[in-house]
C-alpha cells in the first residue's frame, strides 16, 4: 500500500505506474483517493473549528450563570449541543471517507522498481542467468507420476476418493525423498545464518489483508467457515504477520528467517497438461526464507535470496535459471520479483520451482511494522520472501534430472545422509 502523502503529491507517477502494470481500470481510483483525501482534511478542519467554538462557549456558561443570565446561558448550551451534533455527524462522515480511501489504497499497486521490464504478462519475463547445463538423455523420460508409480510412491486415486482432485498420497522412497529434500533445505538455510521457524498454519483476516492483494486472496486462500481464520498459502503469510503492530529496534535488523509449513491453495484457474499429477495442487509443503530489513538493504537481500535457491538446486545437480518478472506479472504489493525455474529433461524446457520477491514497505505499511532507529525516529521496514524449496513440485525436477536409463534414481551426496545413506533408489517395477 502506498503512502497517501506520496500519492497526493505524485498522482501522475502513480498513474504511470498503474499503466506500466497494465491495470488501467484502476486509474480513476487515483483521482478518487485525492478527492476523498481532500474531503477528509476539510472534515478535520471543520471538526477542529467546531470543537474550538464548543470549548470557548463552555467557558462562557459559568460566567453567564453567575451574572444571572440564565436565558443566555441556555442559548449557549443549545449552541454547544448543536455543534456537538455537527461534530458527531462529521466524525461519521470521516469514518466513511477513510474507509473509501483505504478500500482504494489497498488495490492501487505498489511502485515498481525502475529495473523491472515492462510487459503485460509472464510471456514478457526476461531470463537473467542460467546455472548448469540442461541435458536431454538418450532415453525417454516418463511423466513424473509414472516415475513415482514405478516406486509405488504415489496414490492419486485414493487421494481423489478421500479429498478430491489436487491431493495425493506419497509413499515409501518417494515420501522419504520428499521429507529428505525439506530437511536438507532447512539445514542448508540454517548453515547460511537463517533462524529456523515453524509458524502458525492459520491466520486472521487482517493479516491476510496485510500480506497480499485481494486478487491473490480470492485466488488462493481457504477460509475456515464461521471463524476469522484462513489456511496459509505459504508460510510468508504468518511469518510477516508475526510482526503486526510491532516496533523493531534497528539493531535487531536484519531478521533472517527460514520457515517450514504445509501450504493450502485453491489454485483457481489452474489448467493445462503440465498441471496434472503433483505440479499444481491444493496442498503441499515448503521451506521459505523471509527477511525484514532496513529499506537501504532490501535490494542487496533480494539478490542474496534468489541466489540461495539457485545454490540449493545446483548442490543437487539440477540445472536452473532465473527469470526477471515483468511489470504485468507482478502482484500489486511487489516492487520486484524473479522466478527460479528448474530444467525438465522430459519437457525440454524450464518450469517454475520458486519465486523471490521484494515487497518494499507495502506489507509493513499495511501491518504497521515499524523500526526504531538509533535516533529514536520510527520508519517502515522492508520485507522480502523467497522459496527455498517446495516439494512435491520440486520432486518433478529432481526425479527427471536424476533418472537413469534402467529406471533407478541417483541420490546426490548432499541428500544421502537424509536418505539413510542410500546412493540409488531402485524401482519396484517398470512402468
Amino acid at each position: 500500500m502506498l503512502d497517501i502523502k506520496f500519492l497526493r503529491e505524485n498522482p501522475d507517477l502513480v498513474k504511470e505506474n498503474i499503466k506500466k502494470k497494465f491495470e488501467d481500470k484502476k486509474l480513476p481510483m487515483v483521482d478518487e483517493v485525492i478527492a476523498y483525501d481532500k474531503r477528509n482534511r476539510e472534515i478535520l478542519q471543520e471538526e477542529q473549528a467546531l470543537q474550538a467554538e464548543v470549548n470557548k462557549a463552555s467557558k462562557q456558561i459559568g460566567a453567564l450563570m453567575k451574572q444571572g443570565k440564565k436565558d443566555e446561558a441556555m442559548a449557549v448550551k443549545n449552541s454547544i449541543a448543536e455543534n456537538k451534533g455537527k461534530i458527531q455527524a462529521l466524525s461519521a462522515e470521516q469514518k466513511n471517507v477513510e474507509e473509501e480511501i483505504r478500500k482504494r489504497m489497498l488495490v492501487i499497486p505498489q511502485m515498481i522498481d525502475p529495473s523491472v521490464p515492462i510487459g503485460p504478462d509472464d510471456s514478457c519475463n526476461q531470463e537473467i542467468q542460467k546455472f548448469g547445463d540442461p541435458v536431454v538423455p538418450d532415453f525417454p523420460i516418463p511423466y513424473h507420476t509414472d516415475i513415482m508409480e514405478s516406486f509405488d510412491g504415489i496414490d492419486l486415486d485414493a487421494a481423489g476418493r478421500v479429498a478430491g482432485n489436487g491431493f495425493y498420497y506419497l509413499l515409501g522412497d518417494i515420501a522419504r525423498l520428499h521429507s529428505a529434500v525439506l530437511a536438507y533445505a532447512r539445514d542448508f538455510m540454517i548453515d547460511r545464518g537463517f533462524t529456523y521457524v515453524i509458524p502458525p498454519y492459520m491466520i486472521h483476516g487482517n493479516v491476510v489483508q496485510g500480506v497480499m492483494s485481494f486478487d491473490e486472496m480470492d485466488a488462493m486462500m481457504y477460509k475456515i467457515e464461521g471463524e476469522d481464520l484462513y489456511l496459509i498459502g505459504t508460510s510468508e503469510h504468518s511469518m510477516i504477520g508475526r510482526f503486526i503492530d510491532q516496533i523493531i529496534p534497528e539493531e535487531q535488523l536484519p531478521l533472517t528467517l527460514t520457515s517450514y509449513s504445509p501450504c493450502f491453495r485453491k489454485e483457481k484457474g489452474a489448467h493445462g497438461i503440465e498441471e496434472r499429477g503433483v505440479y499444481r495442487i491444493h496442498q503441499f509443503e515448503k521451506q521459505e526464507m523471509i527477511v525484514v530489513c532496513r529499506p537501504e538493504e532490501s535490494k542487496m537481500w533480494y539478490d542474496k535470496l534468489w541466489k540461495n535457491t539457485v545454490d540449493l538446486f545446483r548442490s543437487m545437480d539440477i540445472p536452473v535459471r532465473t527469470l526477471e518478472c515483468c511489470s504485468g506479472d507482478l502482484a500489486d504489493l511487489k516492487v520486484k520479483s524473479c522466478d527460479v525455474e528448474a530444467w525438465s529433461p522430459r519437457q525440454k524446457k524450464y518450469f517454475e520451482v520458486g519465486s523471490c520477491s521484494n515487497l518494499g514497505d507495502a506489507q509493513a505499511r499495511r501491518l504497521k511494522i515499524r523500526v526504531k532507529g538509533a535516533d529514536g525516529k520510527k520508519y517502515l521496514a522492508h520485507t522480502l520472501n523467497n522459496t527455498v524449496v517446495a516439494p512435491p513440485r520440486m520432486l518433478i525436477a529432481f526425479l527427471e534430472n536424476n533418472l537413469q536409463a534402467d529406471g533407478t534414481v541417483k541420490v546426490p551426496k548432499v541428500l544421502q545422509p537424509y536418505m539413510g545413506g542410500k546412493e540409488v533408489l531402485v524401482p519396484k517395477h517398470r512402468k
